[in-house]
């Protein structure tokens, strides 16, 4: 049983073995996506806080004023005085100045390096291939992964070796330091791996969850048709109108609805600590009726599970702790990738 485990770790991690080490590098990034676009682009993200912010109507004033003619989509704002505002066109995203209104920049649509990292992690390739077979793939390797930390552990348990030796050279050296990561970092590889795999396989595992919860996702509404006559109430209104729905949650995210469709905000309660947010509600854009409300504290519990599953594969949970612990047990995958192909090659050359 043991020879037969070890024979099963070794070729699964050869044969995996570079798909794993890009979840392990990619997932270290991504737990800081937001922070390092900041980072990146500082110039247009920062500004420095002067009083009450603009309304959404003024910044409108102020985008079409330097664009004249293009269409607005989409508006996000922040909570964070300290960040700018983003206002989508068809050209992309339009920085603004949440307290002058003056144009900081543009970023042009199209993937950069935080989404091609994002991609890599996902799907293997920064464009879906045929049938998504790289988010298959990637799935398959996080399986892989959750069986080699158990059978390692398993392999481990004899020895319960956790020390490097010193002056320990060659083979010796890796294995010391392939058992000590791997036994320091196991019950974050299984937690990352296990929540990975529920996210690589969501056509199956949503399903399922709401299956266990026993409860059904919410529905879309039927958008109601415009009153003769009717003109829109305006997206500052329509925020207002959401974070009134939802008590304790901040609007961030409103669309600007083609004339048969709805307003869509995004909000975030305090403890909802992805950038994203996890709350929805959705504003009829002529007589401001709510016709969805979605808290991330009451929606389905079957919705829950799966933000619960998310947050957890993120690191977003508990805030920048838990990212950055995330990050080094990702960066750990990757160590693991390295130290065991070292012991393999050692081990084969030794053979020769």
């Amino acid at each position: 049983m043991r020879k037969l485990l070890f024979n099963l770790h070794l070729y699964l991690a050869l044969v995996a073995g570079v798909f794993i080490l890009i979840l392990g590098v990619t997932g270290s990034i991504m737990a800081f996506e937001p922070e390092i676009d900041h980072l990146l682009h500082r110039n247009l993200w920062h500004v420095t806080p002067q009083g009450r912010p603009l309304s959404l109507a003024e910044i409108t004033a102020a985008v079409n004023k330097a664009f004249p003619g293009e269409p607005i989509a989409l508006y996000t704002t922040w909570s964070d005085p300290s960040l700018s505002y983003q206002v989508a066109l068809k050209r992309g995203a339009v920085f603004v100045n949440p307290y002058t209104g003056a144009i900081i920049g543009v970023r042009a649509p199209g993937p950069d390096f935080l989404a091609y990292v994002h991609q890599l992690h996902l799907r293997l390739t920064p464009r879906p291939l045929p049938g998504d077979a790289g988010k298959k793939i990637m799935s398959v390797a996080g399986v892989i992964i959750l069986f080699l930390s158990i059978s390692g552990l398993y392999l481990w348990w004899p020895l319960k070796r956790i020390r490097i030796q010193p002056g320990a050279k060659g083979r010796r050296f890796w294995f010391d330091w392939h058992n000590t990561i791997g036994i320091l970092s196991l019950v974050f590889l299984l937690i990352l791996s296990f929540t990975g795999v529920m996210i690589g396989f969501d056509e199956a595992t949503v399903p399922l969850m709401y299956k266990i919860s026993g409860s059904k996702p919410l529905e879309n509404p039927k958008i109601p048709p415009a009153p003769p006559g009717a003109k829109p109430i305006g997206v500052d209104r329509a925020m207002q109108i959401a974070a009134a729905a939802l008590p304790g949650a901040t609007p961030f995210m409103i669309n600007v609805p083609p004339p048969k469709g709805a307003y869509l905000v995004r909000t975030h309660f305090p403890e909802d600590l992805t950038p994203g947010g996890r709350s929805r509600v959705l504003v009829d854009q002529y007589t401001g009726n709510v016709l969805l409300t979605e808290g991330s504290r009451t929606a389905p519990a079957g919705s829950r599970m799966v933000i619960l599953n998310r947050a957890i594969h993120t690191g977003d949970i508990y805030g920048i702790p838990t990212k950055a612990l995330f990050s080094l047990m990702s960066l750990a995958l990757a160590a693991q990738f390295v130290t065991g192909i070292a012991m393999w090659w050692k081990r084969t050359r030794k053979n020769a």
